[in-house]
């Protein structure tokens, strides 16, 4: 019990800059003290002992904010930061080393008792502020959930979970989609430097419409050219397009760079 003890410590005083010493993340950190009560309750949970469980998880809640049903799984190491306002359900699962940030919810979509309702985190999973994983489905090792994210479907292993509902930045190397720099362990609040895929998809287009617009110039200035030279007939319509005009920078700049 205290080598798991030392070990959720531990993980605070890596993760959280703010963390100085073992005896203030002891007395001080309601995400540790969350923890450490849930155990108490799933205990209890799992022994037939379900109204205690129940008991203690309400006044877990009370005392740190943190509302973590005494039937969920928590495994180690797991990082409640701030966490005010937390919810997991029932039937969720959260593997070791997960953080999980202010405002999370880990929710189910279903009604049917005994039926898994609520999300499994796989390792080392980032759960940022105010983030909803609605479902019972998985979330692969690694993964990230971006700020405010609704995620309604599974994520895979590494990548970033992003927008409303969730759209899937996959991980290109086998590593996180959002590392803040290269060989980074742990990226805080799930930052990433991917864009979202929707931002992706519309500089893509803007690009493809930009070069068009080029072509369609220069094919109207070839054919001034041509009608230019002695006896040949104008042929290029009075509304022709012969200088570029599409505003690539302008609509570039409104989606983010």
């Amino acid at each position: 019990m205290f080598s798991r003890l030392r070990s959720d410590i531990q993980c605070i005083l890596d993760r959280d800059p703010a963390a100085r010493t073992r005896w203030e993340v002891l007395t001080l950190y309601p995400g540790l003290h969350a923890i450490v009560l849930h155990r108490l309750a799933h205990w209890c949970w799992t022994h037939g002992l379900k109204w205690f469980g129940r008991f203690i998880s309400h006044i877990s809640r009370w005392l740190t904010g943190i509302e973590i049903h005494p039937g969920a799984i928590v495994g180690d190491r797991v990082f409640f930061d701030h966490a005010m306002g937390v919810v997991v359900g029932e039937t969720a699962e959260i593997g070791d080393g997960c953080t999980i940030y202010q405002g999370v919810t880990l929710g189910g979509t279903s009604l049917y008792k005994g039926a898994k309702r609520h999300p499994t985190l796989g390792r080392n999973v980032v759960v940022s502020a105010g983030a909803k994983v609605l479902g019972g489905f998985e979330v692969g090792d690694g993964a990230k959930i971006g700020s405010n994210a609704v995620v309604i479907k599974p994520v895979p292993a590494g990548a970033t979970a992003v927008g409303i509902p969730a759209r899937i930045i996959p991980s290109k190397t086998g590593e996180s989609a959002d590392l803040a720099q290269p060989g980074a362990k742990f990226s805080a609040y799930g930052v990433t430097l991917e864009d979202d895929p929707v931002s992706q998809a519309m500089k893509g287009l803007i690009n493809i419409a930009s070069g068009q617009d080029h072509q369609i110039a220069l094919l109207w200035q070839a054919i001034e050219s041509l009608s230019a030279q002695p006896g040949k007939k104008d042929c290029v319509p009075c509304d022709a397009a012969k200088d570029e005009s599409f505003e690539a920078d302008r609509l570039t700049q409104l989606i983010g760079k």
